[in-house]
């Protein structure tokens, strides 16, 4: 009997990206475009490589998986063999299952906030309250990882190509896109990620600036948003 091992809160790995690219582009989880997917996935990891995060040995396992099931659908069966099953259909009940737990810790959460909303019976001093502080992840509603490097992606696809790639060392810290960040919506309330950065012409500011964003959302100054699913991020100040 196979041991499961399912973290709750916090689900982003491999298969949370391969579920995050079948529902923005609403695919049918039975029949992946594994072409499609291998490319998205590899350039989400190029990103996260850029970013200079730490990318878990899941990812490249996952990947190298991806690459092995395109080249399985891409040769044609050696004469005389017969043709072998659906090479995605290991990953594809990976998926299913992994698919079933995640709407499950969902459904597990709902009843959580639900029991949340209960009051304690009344003149009971000795009852115990437990009262839990509010982190940096409620403070992204609705939002994960992979949505922020989606806006991030979005980013650096719309910088000027240069046809000349100049070396120059450019002095930027977080600590100085920190400063940035908070001097740019001390006179705005709302903006996106992409206005935060669009006058911006070196990739290394860009990339920079997202990593202050991250340490500002951590530090509580900062929201974000999503209005629709898979659609623009809104950053926010926090309501103090």
């Amino acid at each position: 009997m196979n041991a499961y091992t399912v973290k709750l809160l916090d689900f982003e790995g491999p298969l949370d990206l391969l579920l995050f690219f079948i529902k923005r582009d609403e695919l049918d989880i039975y029949d992946i475009p594994i072409a499609r997917i291998t490319k998205e996935f590899l350039e989400y990891i190029h990103y996260m490589q850029q970013l200079d995060l730490e990318i878990a040995g899941e990812f490249l396992v996952v990947a190298a998986e991806l690459m092995q099931i395109k080249v399985k659908m891409l040769l044609p069966p050696e004469p005389g063999e017969e043709e072998e099953t659906d090479p995605r259909t290991h990953l594809v009940q990976r998926l299913v299952e992994y698919k079933r737990f995640k709407e499950m810790s969902e459904e597990m959460k709902k009843c959580e906030d639900e029991q949340m909303k209960v009051n304690y019976r009344g003149y009971h001093s000795s009852d115990e309250h437990v009262i839990e502080e509010e982190t940096g992840d409620d403070l992204i509603r609705d939002v994960t990882f992979f949505d922020l490097i989606a806006s991030f992606k979005f980013a650096i696809d719309r910088m000027p190509k240069k046809l000349i790639h100049e070396i120059e060392k450019i002095n930027v810290t977080v600590e100085d896109q920190v400063l940035y960040i908070e001097d740019f919506f001390s006179r705005r309330s709302e903006a996106t990620f992409y206005e935060m950065v669009k006058e911006f012409r070196e990739k290394i500011r860009i990339i920079v600036t997202f990593l202050a964003l991250l340490e500002v959302i951590r530090s509580k100054k900062l929201i974000i948003r999503q209005l629709q699913p898979f659609g623009e991020l809104s950053i926010m100040r926090a309501v103090i």
